[in-house]
């Protein structure tokens, strides 16, 4: 019995294989595999595709944010607002930063912030709120934006699994102040690496992140301030430069792989669905239902130990919330402090999900999920 992966980039190199190895062989060719024109046409193809003003190229999505922080000034003394119910580096940049994450509960429905928590949260040393657009799914950005308008706070949009999510027309990354991507492998638009972008449309923070990004420099050996070195090499630009053209059409291929499993999944007892809102255009990163526990134990490991065993992967985003990481421990949080972020930690389960999974798979693991529940 063939596995069936949760993401399967195999299948999407067959059908780019042949334009993305001849990228790459040009970029050898030409020796400029550091900064160069290739990068500086994707950013430009990228800032246009999200339409903002400006991208900023970088080494990865965590360093996006790390840029995007300092270059507002949000450091020592400073608090942000984000969820605890993400990847690390959400939180774990604010920290390097110098400033001090404030987590707030999530919504059971979107897994998002609980955007009805959030002005409980604020203090005097509030700057930003950091929203993470959580598997593809954007957070309410209307009424978001509204709370960080009236109380003059940034935005700082972490679009790590969104790209081409879109809030009421408008897509993710060009809504809050500046927007932050990942272009890790497993995302909608991965490299064959590391790579991230930053998307602004205030011409003078875009000219501070590229200096950040550049060890503080803005050409030779003269520095203006510490930066770090966090730059997209040109192969990545390249191949991202290519992926880009057939996003749509693949985040297109998401949302039928998400509408079936609605359908197959939609009468089936002892899980609940992932819902998208209304005004939200989602791309699905990740298929996430959740398996609430029982009396007798956690339903949700027994379930994907059995599709494990019937040759499906699933995987757990995020088995502990960040507020009760170990690393977080001096700020205070106690179990039970934000309940529902810890519930569906014990409860999400992300489901196999790429373009080019078939109905046939999806019926695979559907039939296997049903079994494991009765």
């Amino acid at each position: 019995m063939n596995q069936i992966p949760p993401l399967d980039l195999t299948e999407q190199y067959k059908s780019i294989g042949a334009e993305v190895n001849a990228a790459v062989l040009e970029v050898l060719a030409s020796g400029r595999y550091i900064n160069g024109p290739v990068v500086s046409q994707f950013e430009q193809a990228f800032a246009d595709y999200i339409g903002a003003a400006t991208c900023i190229a970088c080494n990865s999505g965590t360093d996006a944010l790390f840029l995007a922080l300092r270059a507002f000034n949000i450091g020592v003394g400073d608090e942000v607002i984000t969820s605890p119910f993400t990847f690390i580096a959400t939180a774990e940049m604010i920290s390097a930063a110098g400033a001090t994450p404030v987590f707030v509960d999530i919504d059971p429905q979107t897994y998002n912030l609980d955007l009805q928590q959030i002005e409980a949260a604020i203090t005097p040393k509030t700057k930003a709120i950091m929203p993470v657009h959580l598997f593809g799914h954007p957070v309410d950005m209307t009424e978001l934006t509204a709370i960080a308008q009236t109380h003059q706070l940034l935005v700082i949009e972490d679009c790590a699994q969104a790209v081409g999510a879109a809030w009421n027309g408008v897509r993710v990354g060009n809504i809050g102040q500046i927007g932050c991507f990942s272009f890790y492998p497993t995302k909608n638009l991965g490299a064959c690496g590391d790579g991230g972008a930053i998307t602004v449309n205030d011409a003078a923070i875009a000219d501070r992140i590229r200096l950040l990004r550049d060890h503080g420099r803005r050409e030779g050996y003269i520095h203006e301030e510490v930066g770090v070195n966090s730059r997209l090499d040109a192969v990545q630009a390249a191949i991202l430069s290519i992926k880009l053209r057939y996003l749509d059409t693949w985040n297109a291929g998401r949302q039928v792989v998400a509408e079936r499993y609605h359908q197959l999944l939609e009468h089936v007892p002892g899980i609940i669905l992932p819902q998208a809102l209304p005004d939200g255009q989602a791309v699905w990163n990740q298929y996430t239902i959740r398996i609430p526990a029982s009396p007798q134990g956690n339903n949700r490991d027994r379930v994907r130990q059995h599709l494990q065993q019937q040759g499906i992967i699933s995987m757990i985003y995020y088995p502990l919330p960040l507020h009760l990481q170990p690393v977080y421990k001096f700020l205070g949080y106690q179990p039970g402090q934000l309940p529902v972020s810890e519930q569906l930690a014990n409860e999400v389960l992300s489901l196999p999900m790429y373009p080019e999974l078939t109905l046939e798979q999806q019926e695979r693991v559907v039939y296997a999920l049903k079994d494991s529940l009765s």
